[in-house]
């Protein structure tokens, strides 16, 4: 499914799974922090339920019970820092992210983050692969109530870039950010970097990719065609 063609005047990234394919790492430490709970925790239920999501909301539902915030710290620090330990040597942007934002700032096109990340994953990867320059606004958990599938994190890097929704592009990997996207009325991009393309066309995506190498007829015309 593909729009025509219209004036774009942002591009906004979720950062896991869409500048990085890390996704598999944090399914990893979230199965062992569930197992360290005494907790099962499914892969396809941290697919399904959890991408996208805060911390904030994540630990509830997998407790069962709401979380005091000191506890809700510690925990998130366990979880988050077992991540960093994981993927670290993995290091590395989507193939093709910069040759991308390289384009999107040649054009003119605003560029933002929009991530349920807290603050450490987001320097780990925008500071560690030196993307953050391209970036003049990063939204994080912290700066929205609601986790995707609200729209609230797309909504709020808009509204920082100073552009209107409409005039947005999202690229996103996980089901509830493609719907955070199409909630907040914007064209959405979907990555297959951990979900089927199928799965993520049926949540809405516009157009489907598996990196940023080449990207399709209908989307260039989009990003890089006459505005």
């Amino acid at each position: 499914m593909s729009l025509s063609p219209r004036p774009l005047a942002a591009a906004i990234f979720d950062l896991d799974g869409t500048l990085v394919d890390n996704m598999r790492f944090h399914v990893q430490a979230w199965v062992a922090m569930a197992r360290s709970l005494g907790l099962t925790l499914s892969v396809e239920r941290v697919e399904r339920e959890f991408n996208g999501q805060r911390n904030e909301e994540i630990f509830p539902a997998l407790l069962g019970r709401p979380v005091p915030p000191e506890e809700l710290v510690r925990l998130a620090e366990l979880k988050e820092s077992h991540y960093r330990e994981l993927f670290g040597p993995h290091l590395a942007p989507v193939r093709g992210t910069r040759e991308l934002l390289e384009r999107l700032r040649g054009a003119g096109v605003l560029l933002a983050v929009a991530s349920a990340a807290p603050h450490a994953n987001r320097a780990f990867v925008l500071d560690g692969l030196h993307l953050r320059p391209f970036f003049s606004q990063v939204v994080g958990a912290e700066d929205v109530k609601r986790g995707k599938p609200a729209p609230d994190a797309f909504l709020a890097a808009a509204k920082a870039l100073e552009v209107d929704p409409a005039a947005c592009v999202v690229f996103e990997d996980a089901v509830n950010g493609i719907r955070a996207a199409r909630a907040a009325g914007m064209l959405a991009v979907g990555l297959t970097t951990l979900t089927p393309a199928e799965v993520l066309r049926e949540a809405g995506a516009h157009h489907i990719l598996g990196d940023y190498a080449s990207l399709p007829e209908a989307l260039e015309r989009v990003l890089f065609g006459v505005r």
